[in-house]
């Protein structure tokens, strides 16, 4: 089995667990936002319709 098909059955076995997806993505967001507070840079969202800017010291931030 040559790298490149060891590599693409690996991906493919990622992207089958959506589950598994999520929890990555939800781990990144968690760690963009820590960093985010550490650095005392506030975050853009989008909140009711608006673009709202969030305080570094009013970032939530989930375990």
């Amino acid at each position: 089995m040559t790298v490149k098909k060891k590599h693409r059955d690996r991906i493919a076995e990622a992207f089958a667990d959506p589950d598994r997806i999520t929890e990555a993505l939800a781990k990144g967001v968690r760690e963009a936002l820590m960093k985010h507070k550490q650095a005392g840079n506030p975050i853009v969202i989008w909140r009711d319709g608006k673009i709202v800017v969030v305080k570094p010291e009013e970032i939530a931030v989930e375990n």
